[in-house]
């Protein structure tokens, strides 16, 4: 029988980077069934934007505020689950998908898939994590390997990649997953919920696929990793932190955390970083709280 598929879409004040979104979506050659775009209460001109598009399939959700990232894609995932579909793509404002790029992945037989991104240029900037250790107290970063790390072209890629997270920037779901593990965790608000999503999949029994020639472009620079001592700095550590409380393998693991706010508290002189470590001391006094899955997130009764 043939599948259907809604794509869910999250944007905040990012207007012209969805309408290339948007087009990319138009001119797949296998349309979805559904666009779920779920708009995290834009202030710019999100809306004239999604009221000028009657070439696809849009359900348009308005938050009353900011969910974030991890908001928007719960609030989207919810909705596409809801109404019945059986794959789930979600995506995010800042891609555009090749015009096969969702034939492609519809055409592989596997419950959870990764579009491979590339940027601008056509250099490949898959970031999806080969290897997110988990169970070793001595890595400082949990991905140590990555698709671009391992590759240095997409023509280097075998047909599947299997991965072990993924990135909500063209990964797609089939509905019995969600069935399983329940919908992505909206109170991590931006950073690591698709971490988090991907950990419980794969712990789930469910194996992940990168699909080398479902393609995707970005449209951004991956920059916004280095900005520790800003606002974003706080999701960054707080969320690392979640996912080492949760699922950490062994206790030293699950330490980590704190050996980590130490560090930063211990070089914060050397490095005139009062802010990041303001952050790093706010994010683990939030992570204790978050160790358990959010009750909204899990599977649905």
């Amino acid at each position: 029988m043939r599948e259907t598929v809604a794509v869910v879409v999250v944007t905040y004040n990012r207007a012209d980077l969805l309408a290339r979104m948007l087009d990319g979506l138009a001119a797949q050659t296998h349309l979805p069934d559904a666009v779920i775009v779920v708009d995290n209460a834009s202030t710019d001109h999100t809306r004239a934007v999604l009221d000028a598009r009657h070439d696809l399939p849009l359900h348009v959700t308005t938050t009353h505020a900011n969910l974030g990232g991890a908001g928007g894609f719960h609030v989207g995932v919810r909705a596409a689950y809801d109404a019945g579909w059986d794959r789930l793509w979600l995506m995010d404002d800042d891609v555009v998908p090749a015009p096969d790029c969702l034939a492609t992945l519809m055409a592989t037989d596997e419950d959870c898939l990764m579009a491979v991104r590339e940027d601008l240029e056509g250099r490949l900037c898959e970031k999806a994590a080969l290897r997110f250790d988990l169970a070793n107290p001595l890595v400082i970063r949990p991905k140590t390997a990555s698709v671009d790390s391992a590759y240095s072209s997409r023509d280097e890629l075998p047909a599947l990649v299997e991965l072990e997270n993924v990135a909500f920037e063209g990964f797609m779901v089939r509905r019995r997953v969600v069935e399983r593990i329940g919908f992505p965790d909206p109170e991590f608000f931006i950073f690591y919920d698709d971490v988090d999503f991907a950990v419980r999949a794969r712990r789930a029994g469910y194996r992940i696929w990168a699909v080398r020639d479902a393609r995707l472009v970005r449209q951004l620079d991956f920059n916004q990793q280095h900005d520790l001592a800003g606002w974003k700095g706080f999701y960054m550590y707080r969320n690392l932190f979640v996912v080492h409380l949760r699922y950490g393998e062994n206790a030293l693991v699950r330490l980590k955390p704190w050996l980590i706010v130490l560090a930063v508290l211990l070089m914060c002189p050397l490095r005139g970083g009062r802010a990041e470590a303001a952050n790093v001391t706010r994010a683990i006094r939030s992570a204790r709280g978050m160790r358990r899955l959010t009750e909204a997130a899990g599977p649905p009764r």
